[in-house]
């Protein structure tokens, strides 16, 4: 095989999965949109995604900027140098991340010192598998760590919260689907796709369901049972309300995909891989002599770019600007006292970025700046320095925040910080402290990594780079950063709300017995 074409082709299918969302997602995402009343916040939230969409394709940039882990599956016919594959997928990913196309992800779990490269004791994950065919098959599945936090295993029987019992039968794997997508609620970057693995072992049934995510999301299941579980999945899982971001709406789901292999008479595994409307999966197939890109998976159809429907929600998003609150940090209580759950806030100015190492050091140090009336904003962006040493945002959606709840609340009192935007909303000792201190939590649209990175006008500074680009706390000065109220000072989330209400639709499901 030519090595250094077959070097050419991974990189093309890493930077294409990175930037270009398949077409069959495209679909199921404009279905989404159509489906959603106009002027409701999931509305507003779907029209930021397939801006966000347009902008990734135009810009040829992250469309999130969380890599997560990258996973390749790789078929091989028999005399195909596996070894060759994995150096020209390791030097992609190297280039790749070089480019601004990936952020460095990799970290090591015991100094938690980020490789810089993508490169690291299990990164990325390749699977080798040999077949019959002529071709060599590849396929790349890049998952961010929000999605991946929200994947479940189940062992039945097991009781569920809302839905009772259930058993080693269809009926039981029904409730642990539908449990799945309730316990995701929008800190998976809702609305999903989910793969679900019966059977297997641990590590199996978690490889099963991870493996439905390379199904298009277009096909039908040749298991006449899956099929009508998957269908009904689909229907109902989408009468929750739980939506998208977690704001209520009518689609929660966009896909579902199920696989069964055996399993041991002891056990009876329900594994579900949960993936963000930025489900970013692509394959190829190469030329086993030559290197060459044959044929470009998951892309049968016409391309929905959104561009004429995002132009016509700009016009109308222009005539509703009188409902937008603008803010601009040094932030007062006053200020944050009179937003409520619901309103749009617009921030110009001024915003720090915190991530896990971040809350960590904040815990237990001081912070390397006057963060009085300061916004935090979790996100661990995509960065490029250029040639005269200048630092630029390549990528730069919200992160999922709920990790940040053992620190949060906390930090805001001892800081004075007023404003924190993420995504998925935090827990009740963080609502508690918004309202003993005076702070709001707003809620950006996770995975908007280039609609966010538009905002952001200049990189001002940057302070503990020892963390790593992602957990460094960037200095960032934005323009008409747009995010959501989700839980404010008086003691309101949009959160516990729309979680209280989708667990009462899921109890409808209790005794609806799937055959």
């Amino acid at each position: 095989m030519n090595l250094e074409k077959l070097k050419e082709s991974m990189y093309q299918l890493v930077v294409e999965t990175s930037t270009n969302l398949p077409k069959d997602v495209r679909r199921a995402i404009q279905k989404a949109k159509h489906r959603e009343n106009e002027g409701t916040r999931a509305a507003m939230s779907l029209a930021t995604i397939t801006n966000n969409i347009q902008m990734a394709d135009e810009n040829v940039s992250p469309i999130c900027q969380d890599t997560g882990l990258p996973t390749f599956k790789v078929k091989t016919p028999v005399g195909v140098n596996q070894l060759e594959i994995k150096e020209a997928i390791y030097e992609a990913i190297v280039k790749a991340t070089k480019d601004g196309k990936l952020r460095p992800n990799s970290v090591d779990s015991l100094t938690g010192e980020n490789s810089g490269d993508n490169l690291g004791a299990g990164t990325p994950v390749i699977k080798f598998e040999q077949w019959e065919k002529d071709y060599v098959d590849v396929r790349l599945i890049l998952k961010g760590g929000g999605c991946e936090n929200k994947n479940i295993q189940y062992s039945l029987p097991c009781e569920l919260e809302g839905l009772g019992r259930a058993g080693r039968d269809l009926d039981g794997i029904r409730k642990c689907i539908m449990h799945s997508v309730y316990q995701a609620q929008g800190q998976g970057c809702s609305a999903g796709f989910i793969g679900v693995g019966i059977g297997g072992d641990r590590s199996s049934g978690y490889d099963l369901a991870k493996a439905q995510l390379f199904r298009s999301n277009d096909d039908v299941n040749p298991n006449e049972s899956l099929r009508q579980l998957e269908e009904y999945v689909m229907e109902h899982a989408n009468e929750l309300g739980i939506g998208t971001m977690g704001f209520g709406g009518e689609t929660t789901l966009l896909g579902c995909k199920v696989g069964v292999m055996n399993r041991i008479p002891a056990s009876f595994f329900v594994s579900v891989a949960y993936n963000c409307w930025a489900f970013r999966r692509l394959g190829v197939s190469v030329n086993p002599e030559s290197g060459d890109i044959q044929e470009w998976f998951y892309q049968d159809g016409d391309l929905i770019t959104f561009k004429e429907e995002n132009e016509a929600e700009k016009e109308t998003a222009a005539a509703s600007e009188s409902n937008v609150v603008t803010l601009q940090a040094p932030i007062t209580e006053e200020q944050i006292r009179e937003l409520k759950v619901g309103d749009v806030v617009r921030i110009n100015g001024m915003m720090y970025t915190g991530r896990d190492a971040i809350h960590k050091y904040l815990s237990d140090n001081d912070a390397p700046i006057d963060l009085n009336g300061q916004i935090i904003y979790h996100c661990g962006p995509v960065m490029l320095k250029d040639e005269e040493g200048t630092w630029h945002v390549k990528a730069a959606g919200p992160t999922t925040s709920i990790r940040e709840e053992p620190y949060q609340g906390d930090i805001m009192k001892r800081f004075g910080i007023r404003a924190v935007i993420g995504k998925g909303g935090m827990g009740p000792k963080t609502l508690a402290a918004l309202k003993d201190h005076g702070g709001v939590y707003l809620n950006a649209i996770g995975g908007a990594a280039q609609y966010y990175a538009d905002c952001i006008k200049s990189v001002e500074g940057v302070d503990l780079m020892q963390f790593g680009i992602p957990e460094a706390m960037w200095h960032l000065k934005v323009e008409g950063f747009t995010a959501v109220v989700t839980m404010d000072s008086h003691g309101n989330s949009l959160h516990e709300e729309v979680d209280k209400s989708s667990l009462e639709k899921l109890a409808k499901f209790k005794d609806r017995v799937f055959n």
